[in-house]
């Protein structure tokens, strides 16, 4: 009954997707895969992966007192979407309402089950597997584009956890199997082959990284294949169960940012960006390297 009372809380404040897991760490096989993927320098200079690498695959690092893991998702997929712009930028910084939004559900666990509860939240900021913890806790299964995919509504999904004190009990992991089959339309559709089957995702060539993340210059060979501002959205819509899965209902975007151009940024003043990405999770990238990335694109 308490976890039920938890997930329907959950659906109430706009969770899409809401599973249980324990805060016991996870597989010894995913922090070697993790650790030999930093080794094999697929991280590009996102620096900051190699820290915290013990508390990333244990929660109760995280939070000692931990005994459960509420894991949560939203999802974003937009009616429509930009040609330029990654589709979670279109919308609110999701870590400022998934925040609120796991700070009400704790709100609600303390004060209708237990008033001794103690709580953190986490989203992607905090040192934390995010996708291998929803995974566990059955949100879904890792598709070859290396996103958590729910069968029902797909990988347009936005994270965040909920460690508590509380023992709850864990729900079971999707049955294992392989849900992406003979699929290989994400890899075939990443521009510059930074998914490919058998090898681990490199972020090196990630469009997403590199329009957002890497702020020094970009390899010859890979300008002429970026055509995002910022992110991007190429193997998530590619993707089959991402097809036939709802839009989202939960959270409004911006139709501003929908319909900009790489020439309308190109002309804008400090002013103009704040207008519009100012509560956006562009706002941390800033107008400098929006520009810088909008030169890039193959056709202004």
């Amino acid at each position: 009954m308490v976890c039920r009372a938890i997930k329907q809380k959950a659906h109430d404040l706009g969770f899409d997707l809401v599973g249980i897991t324990s805060a016991e760490p996870l597989d010894d096989d995913k922090i070697a895969y993790f650790k030999n993927w930093l080794a094999a320098g697929n991280n590009g200079k996102m620096a900051w992966l190699q820290n915290n690498i013990e508390k990333r695959f244990s929660p109760a690092l995280l939070m000692p007192v931990a005994k459960s893991v509420i894991c949560a998702a939203i999802n974003y997929k937009p009616a429509k979407f930009s040609n330029i712009i990654a589709s979670y930028a279109l919308y609110q910084d999701y870590h400022t309402f998934i925040k609120q939004k796991l700070a009400a559900l704790a709100d609600f666990i303390k004060k209708e089950i237990d008033k001794n509860l103690k709580f953190k939240i986490c989203v992607d900021s905090t040192p934390i597997a995010e996708k291998a913890l929803a995974q566990r806790a059955s949100l879904g299964f890792i598709g070859k584009n290396c996103l958590l995919t729910n069968p029902r509504i797909g990988s347009f999904l936005l994270l965040g956890e909920l460690l508590t004190n509380l023992p709850l009990k864990p729900d079971t992991p999707l049955k294992q199997k392989d849900y992406c089959k003979n699929c290989n339309k994400c890899l075939a559709t990443c521009p510059t082959g930074a998914i490919s089957e058998g090898r681990p995702f490199n972020a090196n060539k990630c469009v997403s990284y590199l329009t957002i993340e890497h702020k020094g210059r970009i390899a010859k060979e890979l300008k002429p294949k970026i055509n995002y501002i910022f992110g991007c959205d190429a193997c998530i819509r590619a993707c089959l169960y991402n097809e036939k899965a709802p839009v989202c209902k939960n959270i409004q975007h911006s139709t501003q940012r929908l319909n900009l151009t790489a020439n309308e940024i190109l002309r804008w003043s400090k002013g103009d960006f704040d207008a519009v990405f100012a509560d956006s999770a562009v706002a941390r990238t800033g107008l400098r390297q929006l520009k810088r990335n909008a030169l890039l694109l193959k056709t202004l």
